[in-house]
């Protein structure tokens, strides 16, 4: 080696351990600012392991409406938004799912108004004032039947159709009284995993968008054979 070449490597070694440091505490930053998966789900939702692989998520259902038989085998927790074109579309598919599983399955709605829809949080807090007057499912159905029209004075006029106490129903409306009731259901939804509507947990087991009934009856008849 050249006398050149020898203080060009004495010049590199010192350059090299220091880059070599520098890489080494970065990768040290980069794991231990990696959240843990019990940070990550805030302890609100467990994630198990199935045999095959899949996830399952511990969604609860809040006290939130219940159609279908409530000592069902199998849950559908549902979160959905009223002015969701593709959750209008999944409404006819869950009320076949409950006809054909009739006592074998129950339905659990839960409110993820999507912000860029304006009137579903409106939607969402006049569903639950509809259901503290026992119509919940009534009124439901009417909000997903005239979706493209549910501005509050829609919103008043289908109450009206139902016959529900309109004082009752205006004031709280007015008031926002179950405005966190639908943030709750949203927040749930997040620690979740939904991102987007219409999203459904079958047992568990994560239904994203408005799938075809086949789809649904596949997870539902594994569910209910194990």
């Amino acid at each position: 080696m050249t006398e050149q070449g020898s203080k060009g490597s004495a010049l590199w070694l010192p350059i090299a351990i220091v880059i070599a440091g520098a890489l080494v505490a970065g990768a040290v930053v980069f794991k231990d600012d990696k959240p843990s998966q019990d940070e990550d789900l805030k302890g609100k939702a467990k994630v198990e392991e199935q045999e095959e692989g899949a996830e399952v998520v511990e969604v609860s259902i809040d006290d939130d409406a219940i159609r279908g038989d409530e000592n069902a085998k199998v849950t559908i927790v549902e979160f959905s938004d009223y002015e969701c074109p593709f959750c209008a579309k999944a409404e006819p598919t869950m009320k076949k799912i409950l006809k054909n599983y009739e006592g074998k399955v129950r339905w659990v709605y839960r409110d993820f108004p999507m912000s860029y829809h304006k009137d579903a949080q409106l939607a969402s807090e006049a569903s639950e004032a509809a259901h503290a007057q026992g119509k919940y499912w009534e009124y439901h159905d009417l909000l997903y039947k005239y979706n493209d029209s549910l501005k509050k004075a829609d919103l008043i006029k289908y109450a009206e159709k139902l016959g529900l106490n309109m004082e009752q129903f205006k004031s709280d409306l007015e008031s926002g009284k179950f405005k966190d009731e639908v943030v709750k259901d949203f927040e749930d939804g997040e620690v979740a995993g939904v991102d987007g509507t219409p999203c459904f947990f079958i047992n568990g087991t994560k239904v994203v968008g408005a799938q075809p009934y086949e789809k649904f009856a596949e997870v539902i008849d594994a569910e209910l054979e194990k």
